[in-house]
């Protein structure tokens, strides 16, 4: 009988912070950059009404492509950059609490969930300006008849740099005029009850997948592998779960609602139950790669920031 094994996790002290920032930056941003069409996409599909516009994600991917080129699917992509600066303080939050947890609970389902919570809470307080930004440049081109805000088309251009900062100043301009400071959250609420159970949910089914794949697999499977897969199953689990709230906090964004509760009910109006999943597969396809790509670098990541002395005590 196969000896039951466990995939030990590495933990805040163990890490060498300066590396660890360093590495962690770097594939923030590859991430980002490598998966953002799908995140435009999916705010297209849950913005629209019905299939006024697209008739799924590939279609709405060629339909983009073709229209607005390459850059139409990097649009807000600048902007949402910024976001590098909650991707640091979430992993930092998760980090923190998860060692402040393990003080009172060795459970590492719950010190997965209450880190995963905290760490969504601080990140989204950070994000959600950028995003109210960011989803205003992605409905620019074909779908900006569904938002509130447009960019002011000009004649002549000097660079392509003005463009991208020209269009991002005009999207702030409007919002602060139309609703103020407060503009800049709209959807505050919506987005912690979509993210904050999204990632409390996804860190502990993450660790159990990794666990019961450890149970299945040959001992010789590398331990990254096992993470490698838990991952885009621990996302698509979540996102399954929070899809409905994620459809109402796009629409409370882009079309300036202020009522959770208002654009929950008309959305079930109008398009009944499928209507909450809409821009699910757009989701699941770039939380899977997501998943992937962070569980690899990450643990990766944090296997390379190990502090000298323990570099030979963890197996990959």
């Amino acid at each position: 009988m196969q000896e039951k094994r466990n995939i030990r996790i590495i933990e805040w002290e163990d890490l060498d912070k300066r590396k660890f920032y360093s590495f962690g930056v770097f594939m923030t941003m590859t991430i980002r950059a490598s998966l953002y069409p799908a995140t435009l996409i999916r705010t297209r599909l849950q913005v629209q009404r019905g299939k006024s516009l697209y008739n799924g994600t590939f279609d709405a991917f060629f339909k983009i492509l073709r229209a607005e080129g390459v850059r139409g699917l990097y649009r807000g992509f600048m902007v949402n950059t910024f976001t590098l600066i909650s991707g640091q303080a979430y992993i930092t939050t998760y980090e923190l609490v998860r060692k402040y947890v393990s003080n009172y609970s060795s459970s590492n389902t719950l010190k997965s969930l209450v880190a995963g919570g905290s760490a969504s809470l601080v990140a989204q307080s950070i994000t959600v300006p950028i995003d109210v930004v960011a989803q205003q440049l992605m409905m620019q081109g074909q779908g900006q008849h569904l938002t509130r805000f447009k960019v002011k088309p000009r004649m002549v251009v000097a660079a392509k740099q003005h463009v991208t900062f020209g269009q991002t100043r005009d999207i702030i301009v409007q919002i602060f005029a139309a609703d103020g400071f407060r503009g800049f959250y709209r959807g505050y609420m919506a987005s912690l009850l979509t993210y904050i159970p999204n990632s409390a949910v996804w860190w502990p089914f993450y660790h159990f997948y990794a666990e019961q794949l450890s149970k299945l697999a040959p001992s010789e499977c590398p331990h990254l592998i096992l993470q490698g897969v838990a991952g885009p199953l621990a996302a698509a689990t979540a996102s399954t779960l929070t899809n409905p709230m994620d459809v109402v906090r796009a629409r409370v964004q882009v079309e300036g609602r202020t009522s959770i509760i208002e654009t929950f009910k008309q959305l079930l109006v109008e398009e009944g139950i499928w209507g909450m999943t809409k821009g699910l597969s757009a989701r699941i396809i770039s939380s899977t790669p997501t998943a992937v790509v962070m569980v690899m670098g990450y643990e990766t990541l944090k296997k390379l920031s190990l502090r000298p002395e323990l570099v030979d005590s963890r197996h990959w």
